[in-house]
């Protein structure tokens, strides 16, 4: 006669790695952000990159739909004033965010989902710190819930 298993151990809730899209660029951010990863920087396990040309193509729907799909947080790795395709950039880049931020407010979301910074070819450190807060940041907002 075999005993019945014993219920597993209670253990603390693990704290789960918020989910983070970055939206870097192929110039400027992408080489930074690679040498993060190189230098073995610890930032969130939770953090998925995604290389445009420029950061003014960030579409505000976009952020909506990756909060929308269980992304916890959107990131804008920016080009700043480093951008090779428009002299605007770094502004058109801003409207777009503060756009995103009244898109995921309308929808019930906190527009602290999405954050922005200008990152650079050689700027791993200022990537790795800037994750970790936004990481933190998104760890104090209840969960997104894909919907």
């Amino acid at each position: 006669m075999t005993a019945p298993a014993a219920p597993p151990p209670e253990r603390a809730e693990e704290t789960r790695a918020p989910r983070i899209l970055v939206f870097s660029t192929n110039n400027i951010s992408d080489p930074g952000i690679d040498m993060a990863g190189s230098a073995h920087l610890h930032y969130s396990p939770g953090v998925r990159v995604m290389s445009l040309p420029c950061t003014s193509l960030i579409k505000p729907v976009w952020v909506l739909h990756a909060i929308e799909r269980g992304f916890d947080g959107v990131f804008i790795a920016s080009d700043g004033d480093e951008c090779a395709y428009l002299p605007d950039c770094a502004e058109r880049a801003s409207h777009n965010v503060t756009r995103a931020q009244a898109m995921l407010k309308e929808a019930g979301h906190s527009p602290q989902r999405v954050r922005m910074a200008a990152i650079c070819s050689v700027c791993a450190e200022p990537f790795a710190k800037h994750v970790a807060q936004f990481s933190e940041a998104l760890a104090a907002l209840a969960p997104s819930g894909a919907r």
